[in-house]
């Protein structure tokens, strides 16, 4: 496992590469001029050199790659040139703001989602099967923003039950969790239900029935634990994508997380912010995929990584 670990970290040293390359000249390349978003129209032509001779915007671009790669080896993401603060600043303080959404989007999820699924596969054709399967299609079919709007109608402007956007107590974080594992909750009940139905037929599942065993054991034990890999797959696949894709979600509800972060960068043209927020959150995926990998292990040992 160890053996396992080290490798998959050295493997992500030229993926992270790469991802900097990329997100560098991509940046740099498209129109637009970030100092021009930072003083403003009416600024003179002056303060403009003075400002882009400082953030080495006047070098050629290999010459800004240097800057900034040798400065991200030390641990320097850059200075925003919106906020003004180090960039490793910003994200370090609304991160946890992002974690908090993923983390109870995810225990939605996994909970209605699984729940769903194993209930669907014990009566296949019952009631709750179709009504499980109605919800799965229905949350895949649905875009998140329009999910989250419609969100925003009942129960904020209608009902007046939840606030529709902001920061604060749990009931600030009700409808934006909602939004974004509703996706979740419909994968997770069709990849449940189809594994629980490839498993319940086995041997070893009518052996454990034959020793007189409850059917809640039987299910939770034996059946749900040998169905765990597709699971493990949709979970971990979609804790990446909550932790690096909340854009939408927390614009609508303006969540002061990392995606409105990213976002906000992207619409000032603040070159740095961008940078290390994509990096970070490549980081933070590469992660989560290695959890996965030895969540795999430890859930089914005839898993093994050579």
């Amino acid at each position: 496992m160890l053996r396992l670990v080290g490798s998959r970290l050295l493997a992500t040293i030229p993926t992270l590469f790469g991802v900097l390359v990329v997100a560098f000249l991509l940046l740099n390349v498209v129109p637009g001029d970030p100092v021009a978003e930072m003083v403003g129209e009416r600024a003179d032509s002056a303060t403009i050199a003075r400002l882009r001779a400082e953030l080495h915007l006047d070098e050629p671009i290999p010459v800004q790659f240097g800057h900034y790669f040798w400065g991200v080896v030390r641990g320097d993401l850059g200075r925003s040139y919106i906020t003004q603060r180090p960039v490793l600043g910003d994200l370090a303080e609304r991160f946890p703001k992002t974690l908090q959404l993923a983390a109870a989007a995810m225990l939605l999820a996994a909970t209605c989602g699984i729940t769903l699924g194993v209930l669907a596969a014990i009566r296949p054709g019952g009631l709750i099967d179709r009504f499980s399967m109605l919800i799965a299609y229905v949350g895949v079919s649905f875009p998140v923003y329009w999910v989250g709007l419609l969100l925003i109608l009942l129960f904020a402007v209608a009902l007046r039950w939840l606030p529709p956007s902001g920061y604060g107590g749990p009931e600030f974080l009700v409808l934006p969790a909602l939004t974004l594992g509703t996706r979740s909750i419909a994968f997770l009940a069709r990849m449940t239900r189809g594994a629980m139905l490839d498993i319940l037929p086995s041997d070893f599942v009518r052996t454990a029935r034959a020793k007189g065993l409850g059917e809640r054991r039987v299910i939770g034990r034996h059946a749900l634990r040998n169905a765990l890999l597709p699971i493990i797959t949709v979970l971990g696949l979609d804790v990446g994508n909550y932790l690096t894709g909340s854009i939408l979600t927390e614009t609508i509800f303006s969540w002061p997380g990392v995606g409105r972060y990213v976002l906000l960068a992207i619409q000032k043209r603040d070159l740095p912010a961008v940078q290390g927020s994509i990096l970070f959150l490549s980081v933070i995926f590469v992660l989560v995929n290695l959890v996965t990998d030895v969540l795999y292990a430890k859930a089914d040992p005839r898993v093994a990584y050579d």
